[in-house]
């Protein structure tokens, strides 16, 4: 009889960890079950609908530091599968990625159906059964040994196997059998959303981007810091900095009820003395003009504008009239603006949560429980998650390849 391994979870995780177990150990049989009508949800929604497959950073010790929580575990994992066999994965099932400019990498028909059809394929193509509307109620280890598992489905219906993979993302169904099974779940909070601003004369200019800026946030005495580029939306912020920021202050906002201080440096690349000195020769050079209408730095038009109207400058005032105190509180405006959060968005369909099963329950050389032989995880339902640009995705591919590799059984 042949031994029988389950995938809970139809998902990216679930999907490259049953092709892995499958490929690794040819005489297992495999099922994935999936509590959906629609195996492969959210690889179709992901990326604005182009899947970010992975990122193309292909040196393990770089690609960790992308990983607010997690990234010490997958250490070793990246050692063993990392984007670059990620990249050379795809490649062997016929399919191409693209390297954008920031390092995201897309399929190049720049459309995530072609990652969804790529699994769906190489599934059935190795013989894997795909349930779907086959939701889990719980999952227990027999008696007098902890190497077989009974599963049972919603429908009443009660499959045992030799092996589990659990795979079902961050929902609460799935830390809710890590639970029973004797995992503690790190409490899930959100990450990578954009910041809510309640400055009408801000949401106005909507659409007006910045490439650099640097960020601060203060959470009480928690300080955290991002450069990137920043979007200013109908609803406040977002942004590459805005996302990266709110992963790895994920779990300090959620405990601030998302109220915090952001201070903004709108012109990272000079220091403020240079800013001052730029100013006063300004304020001579260009004596008669508007200082709203008027701006020396690289910076959107509408927003020096809003930046101007800050400091209470109107737009009549000349350079010249511009005083020591409106001139200095410029500077501190251009480098040290203070924004109120209050309050956080989300970040288009795609959602990321921080928290899942404690990693020092998980040996990450097999990704197979501590507590529980036989049961094995991958993905999201782990505490890891990834800045935007790939990386969660990465953490999946990783996680499910290593425990496909070890999920055989003799």
């Amino acid at each position: 009889m042949q031994p029988l391994i389950v995938v809970i979870g139809g998902g990216a995780a679930g999907f490259f960890g049953a092709i892995a177990a499958v490929q690794a150990h040819p005489h297992t049989q495999v099922i994935i079950l999936e509590a959906s009508h629609q195996p492969l949800a959210k690889v179709r929604v992901s990326g604005g609908g182009r899947c970010n497959v992975t990122h193309a950073c292909f040196e393990p010790a770089a690609l960790v530091q992308n990983y607010p929580r997690g990234g010490k575990a997958l250490r070793g994992a990246f050692s063993r599968f990392q984007s670059r066999d990620t990249v050379n994965w795809f490649a062997a099932q016929g399919v191409t990625l693209k390297t954008e400019a920031d390092g995201r990498m897309f399929p190049v028909t720049d459309d995530s159906e072609t990652i969804v059809d790529c699994l769906m394929e190489k599934a059935i193509a190795l013989g894997i059964k795909i349930r779907i509307g086959a939701a889990v109620v719980s999952v227990k280890a027999f008696a007098g040994t902890t190497s077989r598992f009974a599963i049972q489905l919603k429908s009443g219906e009660v499959i045992t196997c030799d092996r589990v993979l659990l795979a079902t993302g961050s929902n609460k169904v799935g830390h809710q059998i890590a639970a029973s099974l004797g995992h503690h779940i790190e409490s899930p909070v959100p990450s990578l959303y954009t910041f809510n601003i309640l400055d009408r004369d801000l949401r106005e200019l909507a659409g007006v981007s910045v490439n650099s800026v640097r960020l601060k946030l203060s959470v009480g005495s928690h300080k955290l810091e991002q450069t990137g580029s920043l979007l200013i939306t109908h609803w406040g912020l977002s942004g590459p900095a805005v996302l990266k920021l709110s992963a790895w202050g994920a779990r300090v906002l959620y405990d601030a009820k998302y109220h915090a201080t952001l201070i903004i440096n709108w012109l990272p690349q000079c220091n403020p003395e240079d800013i001052r000195q730029k100013l006063l020769a300004v304020k001579t050079e260009w004596a008669k003009r508007a200082i709203a209408s008027n701006c020396p730095f690289e910076l959107p038009r509408r927003l020096w504008q809003y930046l101007v109207s800050r400091i209470n400058l109107g737009s009549e005032d000349r350079w010249s009239g511009i005083s020591h105190k409106s001139l200095n509180l410029l500077v501190q405006e251009l480098t040290q603006g203070q924004y109120l959060i209050q309050g956080k968005g989300v970040f288009k369909e795609e959602f990321v949560t921080c928290g899942g099963i404690s990693l020092k329950e998980v040996n990450f050389k097999t990704m197979e429980s501590r507590l529980c032989q036989g049961l094995y995880f991958a993905g999201e339902i782990l505490d890891i998650d990834g800045i935007t640009g790939g990386f969660n995705f990465q953490s999946a591919w990783t996680t499910a390849w290593l425990a496909g590799q070890a999920i055989g059984v003799v």
